[in-house]
């Protein structure tokens, strides 16, 4: 502890990190660097294949591309800090350092919410109005969609990375997280934040409660016109890749809206840990498998591009 108090001047910050013990975080350290390493060869492999092949130059691979670089850029911003950490036996890091892991995480969160929301829309029109896709979902659309995605997860980390950073933190600096997470960076400052809570609730509400409703509602759209094909095998093919789909989405909506919109009074540093898990390191493993490693038509660009590589 001596430490950590050594620390309450200065202006860095110590991360507590993801496990209390060193032992715990010896036998998991493995597993997740093997995400880390799954995660960012897989998103890697999907935007090289969708940029190679054309037959993958839609909308909807268009917009996965989009996610598969939220999530290298995600996973990057968190994971290989706690990698320096675990080698190096240092948990410091600079009020720089912490600022751009608070921009970047809520960029690519906000942005990556909104994104997956326009992603539903893509299906949505592809399955209950096939006929208007082409004019539904053209390229410029899809364009518009991932800029304003981009654009307005940017402008909303600004203003809280700007917040966040300029509350005094007077007491400890030690931040029971393994990243610089605005929940957990609260509990530090010495000042009433119920203000800027309220806030986050309303982003929280733009950004969580609202894309999920679309996305839950594009769904129930999707399934009731999947139940009224007279094919059985479209019907299962169909039903199969939405409920995958919502998994993904829900493992990702559930612990980010849980984490962002309850009182600071009903957070704890464990809970708060184990659910960010969710959102900020398996999801970005998960999402390159279930939205795009499942399609056939990406499973035949992979095939394509192999044969293609081997035969010269």
């Amino acid at each position: 502890m001596m430490g950590y108090e050594n620390h309450t001047f200065s202006s860095d910050f110590i991360l507590l990190g993801l496990f209390s013990s060193s032992q715990t975080s010896l036998v998991f350290f493995p597993f997740i660097f093997f995400i880390f390493i799954m995660a960012i060869t897989e998103n890697i492999l999907m935007i090289l294949l969708i940029h190679m092949d054309s037959r993958l130059h839609t909308p909807m691979y268009f917009l996965l591309s989009h996610l598969s670089f939220m999530d290298i850029l995600h996973i990057s911003n968190i994971v290989p800090k706690m990698i320096a950490d675990f080698f190096s036996g240092s948990r410091t890091i600079s009020f720089v350092g912490c600022g751009f892991q608070i921009f970047l995480s809520l960029t690519l969160l906000g942005g990556e919410c909104l994104l997956l929301a326009a992603m539903s829309y893509d299906r949505y029109v592809a399955i209950c109005h096939p006929l208007r896709y082409p004019v539904l979902m053209r390229d410029n659309t899809s364009g518009m969609m991932a800029a304003g995605s981009w654009l307005v997860g940017i402008l909303n980390s600004i203003v809280h990375t700007a917040l966040v950073l300029h509350f005094p933190y007077c007491h400890s600096r030690a931040i029971d997280h393994f990243f610089c997470e605005v929940p957990a960076m609260l509990k530090l400052s010495c000042i009433d934040t119920s203000c800027y809570e309220r806030g986050v609730n309303v982003s929280g509400i733009i950004f969580l409660l609202i894309p999920f409703s679309m996305i839950s509602i594009s769904y129930m759209q999707i399934l009731l016109t999947v139940f009224q094909m007279q094919s059985s095998g479209a019907r299962q093919k169909s039903f199969s890749t939405c409920s995958f789909h919502m998994v993904v989405v829900i493992m990702y909506y559930g612990p980010f809206i849980f984490t962002y919109m309850r009182p600071r009074s009903y957070h704890t540093p464990g809970q708060d840990k184990f659910l960010a898990i969710f959102y900020t390191i398996l999801t970005p493993m998960l999402n390159p498998i279930v939205y795009s490693f499942r399609n056939k038509d990406v499973l035949m660009a992979m095939k394509n591009t192999i044969q293609s590589n081997f035969s010269e």
